[in-house]
């Protein structure tokens, strides 16, 4: 697959994209930008959701995986569907209600403004380190297929690529994204199956063959109940599965905004049950993409590649495969990592115009208007700096870093919606800082303590450990004379 064939794949679904960015924007306002009107249509938000949970990262490294740790990742997937269950029955009508632009205003309301704060930069930090480094595997990928043979330094791939990012979503905001991640999914679900047609094709497989041949590969077992202390026994990726849904999706700015962007509380719900149970699915598509990419190599006696991310890329470009897989391939990866990196800015875009900042109380709406573009330009120059850097100064296994780092960041934000909708106590709001620091740093230590000891591999329950440590936190916060309900929180707006 040559450069130029990559670049004019790129150039056409980016001229698709802003070309809906376009339509979905036209009249759009503050309002628009932030909750997209609350109009958005809940099938279209269900569908849109599925490729708003998928980035390039998990495009790419998904079916990757499956080689050393088979399908267990949807022993985790089917936790997610409990916990869009949750979010949609305990926290969605709780946002409508409180008629909340940004879900952290909660946190001010319940227990004051320092927690408010507290949230809004933790999602903040967490959002901005996530979306650079996620959206940074896509942009080395494109350095090594296009920029770098056209001797085009990798700052001018960063700054032209976030360009385009910031250009369709600066109007539209919320809505556009809507819409745009409609695309992204059907490119995302498009592309895998196309994939696997052309492996199939290859290997002269039929369906009822195709079937056969994943049912009984070594890579395709679901369930792992066999030893506790793995990452991959099945009630540690399933309870972690729920948790992490709810902390990643129902406390998470970037996602709730595109939920909330519904008409009304019951239409987010059905949107939000919906999306999880098509995200199974499409996961298992993934799932059985990585079972067919080990056969393809298997087939042609190509050498597995060190690094599991690179599986995909290594037999889509493979020369056995037509240049169409390879055009669907980079397709897919755009699709994934762009969206991404577009929902990214509007969110933190929005964290900081109403969180942080507080504009659309301080401001008239044509002095908002100005604040938030300016606001919008300037995350997107400090995400393409962040990528820079990180091009500069990473080492193999920062990306797994990060990952992890955000177990930790999503653990203060799930133990304090925890703790304010499973009491109704109320704490010492200065405190809430300090514990917010002080929990992710325990639960390192805890971390530690049981691999040294019991040799225990922690997983993504790292996260609910960290929710713990801080409801225990804000329990010692809580003041020992005033044990009394809270005055009407949830009925205040924000």
């Amino acid at each position: 697959m040559t450069p130029l064939t990559v670049i004019v794949t790129v150039a056409c679904y980016f001229a698709l994209l802003i070309g809906i960015s376009w339509v979905a924007s036209r009249g759009s306002d503050n309002d628009t930008f932030f909750t997209g009107n609350r109009k958005a249509p809940w099938p279209v938000v269900a569908f849109a959701m599925v490729g708003a949970a998928i980035s390039g990262v998990t495009f790419i490294s998904v079916p990757g995986m499956v080689a050393a740790k088979g399908y267990a990742y949807l022993q985790m997937v089917m936790g997610f569907i409990v916990g869009y269950v949750v979010i949609a029955v305990a926290l969605v009508p709780l946002f409508y209600r409180l008629g909340l632009v940004s879900i952290y205003g909660y946190l001010g309301q319940r227990f004051g403004s320092n927690s408010y704060r507290s949230g809004a930069w933790i999602f903040f930090v967490s959002k901005m380190l996530g979306a650079s480094v996620r959206f940074f595997v896509v942009c080395a990928v494109l350095q090594l297929l296009v920029f770098r043979p056209l001797g085009i330094p990798f700052e001018v791939n960063v700054a032209a690529t976030i360009g385009l990012i910031w250009l369709y979503t600066v109007r539209g905001g919320v809505k556009a994204l809507v819409w745009t991640d409609l695309l992204k999914s059907a490119c995302l679900i498009g592309s895998v199956a196309l994939c696997i047609i052309f492996i199939a094709k290859d290997l002269g497989l039929g369906f009822t063959q195709l079937v056969d041949a994943v049912g009984s590969h070594h890579s395709s077992r679901v369930f792992f109940f066999d030893d506790p202390k793995s990452g991959q026994w099945f009630w540690k990726q399933f309870l972690a599965g729920v948790f992490m849904a709810i902390a990643t999706n129902g406390l998470d700015q970037d996602m709730m905004q595109r939920h909330l962007s519904c008409r009304d509380s019951a239409s987010s719900r059905k949107n939000m049950i919906w999306s999880g149970v098509m995200q199974f699915f499409v996961i298992g598509l993934f799932l059985i993409l990585g079972t067919m990419l080990l056969l393809y190599t298997s087939h042609n006696a190509l050498e597995l590649p060190e690094k599991s991310d690179e599986l995909f890329g290594l037999v889509a470009s493979h020369d056995g495969m037509p240049v169409v897989a390879g055009i669907v391939f980079v397709v897919g990866l755009i699709a994934a990592a762009y969206s991404a990196a577009g929902s990214a800015l509007t969110s933190l875009t929005t964290s900081l115009t109403v969180d942080i900042l507080d504009a659309p109380q301080r401001l008239d709406p044509q002095r908002l208007t100005i604040v938030r573009r300016r606001i919008h330009g300037a995350m997107a120059a400090v995400m393409g700096l962040v990528i820079v850097v990180f091009y500069h100064l990473s080492e193999d296994d920062a990306i797994s870093a990060v990952y992890t780092l955000a177990s930790y960041t999503y653990g203060p934000i799930l133990g304090l919606f925890a703790f304010g909708l499973l009491t109704r106590r109320k704490v010492r709001d200065s405190w809430v800082p300090a514990i917010c620091i002080a929990a992710p740093a325990l639960a390192w230590v805890v971390q530690w303590l049981l691999h040294r000891t019991w040799g225990y591999e922690t997983g993504f329950e790292l996260l609910i450990i960290n929710a713990m440590l801080t409801m225990i936190g804000l329990t010692a916060a809580v003041p020992a004379a005033r044990r009394q309900t809270p005055t009407a929180y949830a009925e205040k707006p924000v």
